[in-house]
C-alpha cells in the first residue's frame, strides 16, 4: 500500500502564479476542468480541489453556468508569498519541490502511525477512541460523489474521518474536499457510539 499525496495545492499555487505572471489576466475565464485536468494529468476533480482553494482565497470567483473568472491578481500574490518570496517560475519550482518532498517525509510517518493504529483496532476499538473503524463505501450509499465538507460529515455523525482507502492506497488526512467514492473504505475516529451513527447516517 502506497501513501498517495494530494496535488491539488501544487496546481493552486501553479494557477495562482500563471496569474500573477498575467498568463491568465483579470477578467478572463480559465480553461474548463477537462482542459486543465489534461494539461495537469490528473483528474477533473482534482482541478475542482484547486479551483475551490482558489475561489476562497478569492483570486478567483465561479459562477454557476458561466464558468471560473479571474477576479484578482494581488491575491494571487498574496497566495503565492504565502509558500516563499518567489522571484521567478523557477523559484517557485524549486519551492514547491522542497515542500513536497517535505510533505512526503511528513506523509510516510503519519502512513506509519496509521498503520499501527489499524493493526490494534480491533482489540484497542472498544477501549480507545483513537483507534479507527472501518467503513466500506458500497452502492447503497446515497452520498457517492459528495466531499467530506459537502456531508456534514463530523455534524452528521460526531466522527472524523482520519484516512480513505482507495484502490490500495490509503489517503491520509484527506480533508474537506476528499469526495466519498464506491468501494472506499473510510477510517474514522470518535467515541463508542460513532460506528452506529456513521452507518446509520450512510445507509439510513
Amino acid at each position: 500500500m502506497r501513501t498517495k499525496i494530494p496535488v491539488y495545492e501544487q496546481i493552486a499555487i501553479d494557477i495562482a502564479n500563471r496569474i500573477y505572471n498575467e498568463k491568465y489576466k483579470v477578467g478572463e475565464k480559465i480553461h474548463g476542468r477537462s482542459t486543465l485536468a489534461s494539461e495537469y494529468n490528473v483528474s477533473p476533480e482534482t482541478v475542482r480541489k484547486a479551483m475551490k482553494i482558489l475561489e476562497d482565497v478569492e483570486i478567483v470567483k465561479s459562477t454557476k453556468g458561466a464558468g471560473v473568472e479571474i477576479s484578482s491578481r494581488e491575491n494571487a500574490l498574496t497566495y503565492i508569498n504565502r509558500f516563499s518570496n518567489i522571484e521567478s517560475v523557477k523559484d517557485m519550482e524549486k519551492q514547491m519541490r522542497k515542500l513536497m518532498t517535505e510533505r512526503q517525509k511528513l506523509d510516510e510517518q503519519l502512513f506509519e502511525t496509521m498503520n499501527k493504529i489499524v493493526d490494534y483496532s480491533g482489540k484497542l476499538r472498544h477501549t480507545n477512541p483513537l483507534a479507527p473503524i472501518e467503513v466500506e463505501i458500497t452502492a447503497e450509499c446515497p452520498y457517492i460523489g459528495q466531499t467530506v465538507s459537502e456531508l456534514k460529515f463530523w455534524q452528521n455523525t460526531g466522527g472524523t474521518i482520519v484516512g480513505i482507502k482507495r484502490e490500495g492506497e490509503l489517503t491520509i488526512s484527506p480533508g474537506p474536499y476528499a469526495s466519498i467514492q464506491l468501494n472506499d473504505i473510510l477510517l474514522v475516529i470518535g467515541n463508542e457510539k460513532t460506528h452506529s451513527r456513521v452507518w446509520d447516517f450512510l445507509y439510513r
